[in-house]
């Protein structure tokens, strides 16, 4: 598919209408989460900054981001025309959009650093993990390009004191850290985990091109009330609410 149809699409809102983004119809490809709002929530970034988001989708986290720190400098690259597509539509003038697989970037970018880059790679490695049936869906949560590769552009891209950002699985944390360049120092890593007295499923990890900064790992953060879905309603803690449906930022390290 090189294009959605309209009617495969909808309209919603993030950050408590804040931001409109279109993106596929349920069941029609890969639909943002709360994911990518977590990972730009967490960015503390800075009117004036530029950012690249690595494997942008519909733009989801860019501009989630861009929705909370007006005068940021916002590019995303984006390998699927469709989703490349959508994210120029929901960004417009104010995010630029390149077509591209990140391991082959066009000359333009890649003689480019960034003050933050950011990135929600595809969680799952295929080798052990079934196959989604939608081609835009397995682009986005199966992997094609390797963890480590990623890491490894985000990296190059940065400029000097410049963070890297991800949300990722927290068994994949190891190979996160792993795959992090020799350069890529002040190491902060955010747990997250569903509910009261669950292990942490997710982790937001982010580094500093040439930081010093000792490494941290802080307390985990839960994310719902309760200790199981009890009611109609997401019951997210006061902090998480704040950052879906404020717009408020995520700030490393949790109370």
């Amino acid at each position: 598919m090189t294009r959605f149809a309209e009617e495969d699409l909808t309209c919603d809102a993030f950050l408590g209408g804040k931001l409109h983004l279109w993106q596929p119809r349920r069941g029609r490809g890969y639909r943002a989460g709360v994911d990518p709002v977590l990972l730009a929530a967490s960015v503390p970034a800075h009117a004036g900054e530029t950012v690249l988001e690595l494997g942008c989708g519909a733009g989801a986290a860019a501009l989630c981001l861009g929705a909370r720190v007006p005068g940021l400098e916002l590019t995303g690259c984006e390998l699927q025309t469709a989703y490349a597509d959508l994210a120029r539509r929901n960004g417009g003038a104010g995010f630029e959009v390149v077509e591209a697989d990140i391991t082959a970037m066009p000359l333009h970018l890649r003689d480019r650093q960034f003050d933050h880059v950011l990135a929600n790679p595809p969680y799952f490695d295929r080798a052990a993990s079934v196959q989604s049936r939608d081609p835009g869906r397995e682009r986005a949560l199966g992997e094609a390009t390797p963890l480590r590769d990623w890491v490894r552009i985000a990296a190059k891209r940065l400029k000097p004191k410049g963070q890297a950002h991800f949300i990722h699985r927290a068994e994949r944390l190891p190979e996160l850290l792993a795959a992090l360049p020799h350069e890529m120092g002040s190491i902060e890593v955010q747990p997250l985990s569903p509910r009261p007295g669950r292990h942490p499923e997710l982790i937001l990890l982010r580094a500093r091109k040439n930081g010093r900064g000792a490494f941290q790992l802080y307390r985990n953060l839960v994310m719902h009330q309760g200790p199981r879905h009890l009611r109609d309603g997401n019951s997210y803690v006061p902090k998480i609410e704040a950052v879906l449906r404020d717009g408020a930022p995520l700030i490393f390290p949790t109370p």
